[in-house]
């Protein structure tokens, strides 16, 4: 593994476990943290079977590291958006394996989005979700205007958006716009239990759901049906899916290789 600077990243029985590690700025982005993240969530697609985003101390993450670049003023936000923010979402959300985010603490500004771009939010009860841009005069961005109304609804999504004021993680689960949340004290056990889940999962039929599921929001009922059909094409070739069969018929549970 890269010895990295702001993250902690290893494998484990193939669970690939993200942490941000900057828990004296409340795991904010820096310049150098996208630019890990990136390259972790890549090297995880390829060497893992499902990726778990966490953070490291009392927060998730605190969103853009505003004193990352010196006069604030100065920052060109279109450049660092484009050119820092797009690869990294981009890597979490295309990535070809399960990926899921748990929310250890706060989530505010373009942590809380970095958050939505996971397959699964899983959060623990004390955390919370905070669009905070407009506080300081910007509107949502890092997918935020993407994933909100998608997860929200449009109504809360401009709510949340226009109010910056903090979702807890219960009103988030009740909003749909996360997948649950979990005591404190159970929190770990929570999202452990997912990620081994998922690890030993089809591995292979998760890939494919993520892209059906996405590409729903783009297409009419016949053009998704078309798409749903090429890509369960795709999964009925699997050896997963032949031991999926197998194992129903024998009564057994399957033992999926995620291939």
């Amino acid at each position: 593994m890269k010895d990295y600077q702001t993250i902690t990243f290893d494998i484990n029985d193939g669970i690939a476990l993200l942490r941000l590690n900057r828990p004296e700025r409340m795991n904010a982005l820096s310049t150098q943290m996208r630019a890990e993240i990136t390259d972790a969530a890549t090297a995880a697609a390829g060497s893992a079977r499902v990726l778990v985003i966490t953070g490291e101390g009392d927060a998730f993450c605190s969103g853009q590291d505003l004193s990352d670049s010196g006069d604030v003023s100065a920052i060109d936000m279109e450049r660092v958006l484009r050119d820092e923010y797009e690869p990294m979402l981009h890597a979490i959300g295309n990535c070809k394996i399960p990926t899921i985010s748990a929310v250890n603490g706060p989530a505010a500004g373009a942590g809380a989005n970095l958050a939505l771009a996971a397959d699964v939010v899983i959060a623990t009860k004390s955390a919370y979700f905070l669009q905070a841009f407009a506080r300081i005069g910007l509107m949502p961005d890092a997918g935020g205007t993407y994933w909100l109304p998608r997860q929200m609804g449009a109504a809360k999504a401009m709510g949340a958006a226009m109010f910056a004021e903090p979702i807890s993680a219960q009103q988030a689960s009740d909003w749909g716009m996360i997948w649950e949340w979990a005591p404190d004290d159970e929190f770990a056990d929570q999202w452990r239990k997912r990620a081994e889940h998922l690890a030993n999962g089809p591995t292979k039929a998760y890939g494919n759901m993520k892209q059906a599921l996405r590409k729903s929001w783009d297409n009419g009922l016949s053009a998704q049906l078309d798409y749903e059909a090429k890509l369960q094409g795709r999964c009925g070739m699997t050896r997963d899916f032949q031991e999926g069969v197998v194992a129903f018929l024998e009564k057994r549970k399957p033992g999926f290789e995620g291939r």
